[in-house]
């Protein structure tokens, strides 16, 4: 069956093709995703999303356009028979500190056979100390560790630069060091990582780069290029 997500995801994704380049490659599995390629083997793939407003879904035009749900209508398409649930326990405006903060309540109430932990875009824009953040990351990695569960770490987002929101302006040299050191976090524990903040460079043929006009939250097409590039590359390594 075609959900009204899958088909909203399929259309945007059409309107321009060569401005979202949807590849496997920015999904990095860094050998850590064997429980969850069991999972599809048995046919029923539940997922956990935790992080902040990109994962609540905040500035699209409406709920079923937002990442989750066409994260969930793509795996399906991608995995046919394979029955794929998406949790939605994104938050606005969480850090890594606060997502670490009730990891454990989350899994063990969804019971996933994945976690998608999307951080750092707040924790930059509110300078906090790298050590700061990496001393939650690792105190999140021992709730999931323990937990049993596998990661799918999400670097921060990319800024318009000619954002005229002060508080915004010069960020993308951060959030970019931000991605480079979650990406050498995944590779050291084993969580597969996905590259938004690079993925995003290829997307300046969309509206506004795929951000929406407060230069923060991704707009339609913005939530359609990364809920794209996440199943492409995530269903790859799951097959």
């Amino acid at each position: 069956m075609i959900t009204a997500a899958a088909l909203a995801l399929a259309l945007l994704l059409q309107t321009a093709p060569g401005a979202c380049p949807v590849s496997a490659g920015h999904v990095v599995a860094n050998g850590g995703l064997d429980r969850s390629r069991a999972a599809v083997a048995a046919g029923r793939l539940t997922i956990l999303a935790m992080g902040s407003s990109s994962i609540e879904g905040v500035g699209a035009s409406r709920p079923g356009l937002g990442f989750v749900p066409l994260l969930e209508a793509g795996l399906e398409q991608r995995l046919p028979g394979v029955e794929v649930t998406v949790i939605n326990k994104g938050i606005g405006g969480e850090t890594a500190k606060e997502t670490a903060d009730r990891l454990a309540a989350e899994t063990a109430a969804a019971r996933p056979d994945l976690v998608i932990w999307q951080l750092g875009t707040n924790d930059i824009l509110r300078d906090r100390p790298m050590d700061d953040v990496f001393a939650d990351f690792r105190r999140g990695e021992a709730v999931l560790d323990q937990a049993g569960v596998e990661v799918l770490l999400i670097d921060p987002q990319r800024l318009p630069q000619n954002t005229s929101n002060p508080a915004f302006r010069g960020r993308n040299p951060a959030l970019a060091e931000m991605a480079r050191l979650i990406e050498l976090e995944g590779g050291r524990v084993g969580y597969a990582v996905l590259r938004r903040f690079a993925a995003m460079s290829d997307w300046t043929g969309l509206e506004r780069g795929g951000v929406g006009p407060d230069d923060l939250h991704l707009n339609d097409e913005g939530y359609a290029c990364w809920a794209g590039i996440t199943a492409e590359g995530l269903a790859a390594s799951l097959r």
